[in-house]
């Protein structure tokens, strides 16, 4: 297989987050198995473009055929996401479904993520099974090939509430997955790296229920 890339992106906005060191926790246990099948891994933070609820004039799935990105906003997130071949997409869970930021930031393009393979890794104080669902059903909507295998990793009782209200992810919660939800993740890796082997055509696109 030809080198590919794929984009692990922290989707959580808020000030106060464990998005990184959940994205950190993924990375650990996935580049070195996609690594040794030539597909590199590059670390995306959304919070790093500062994307507005979504503000352009036209619709994403105009560009880039029939139109452009007016902000530099759109056109840096546009460049970054179209860049890479995958996505592994970290997400959090906020009141029982999809975080706002996690949504505006996939409703802002089309065409950039549109045939490519994907993979989603949810977490929250319940393990974000809602929220991956709701991702999942937009994804493969709109045409992207979303893997199988979409690991939930819950916060542990104890951790909760530094999670949540200080962006802090205790030891507890980390050693739990480490022994509980590594595998999965892997799987996920696993599933993704399989996608990556298919060409981006329309035989293999998903059929939205």
């Amino acid at each position: 297989m030809t080198s590919k890339s794929v984009a692990l992106i922290t989707m959580s906005t808020r000030g106060a987050r464990v998005g990184p060191t959940v994205a950190t926790f993924v990375k650990n246990i996935i580049e070195q198995p996609l690594s040794a099948a030539g597909i590199s891994l590059a670390s995306v933070d959304l919070v790093k473009f500062n994307l507005p609820v979504y503000n352009e004039s036209v619709a994403p799935a105009m560009v880039p055929d029939k139109a452009q990105f007016q902000y530099e906003h759109s056109r840096a997130w546009s460049a970054e996401i179209a860049k890479h071949d995958g996505y592994v997409l970290v997400i959090p869970e906020y009141n029982y479904g999809v975080a706002g930021g996690t949504k505006n930031a996939i409703d802002y393009l089309m065409n950039e993520w549109k045939g490519k393979p994907a993979a989603i890794v949810s977490y929250g104080v319940q393990g974000g099974a809602n929220a991956s669902e709701q991702v999942n059903s937009a994804l493969s909507g709109m045409g992207l090939r979303v893997a199988e295998t979409r690991p939930n990793l819950p916060f542990d009782k104890p951790d909760v509430f530094g999670a949540v209200g200080g962006g802090r992810l205790g030891e507890s919660t980390l050693k739990t997955w480490a022994a509980e939800r590594a595998d999965a993740v892997l799987k996920a890796a696993e599933d993704l790296k399989g996608l990556l082997l298919q060409p981006n055509i329309d035989v293999n696109a998903p059929n939205p229920k």
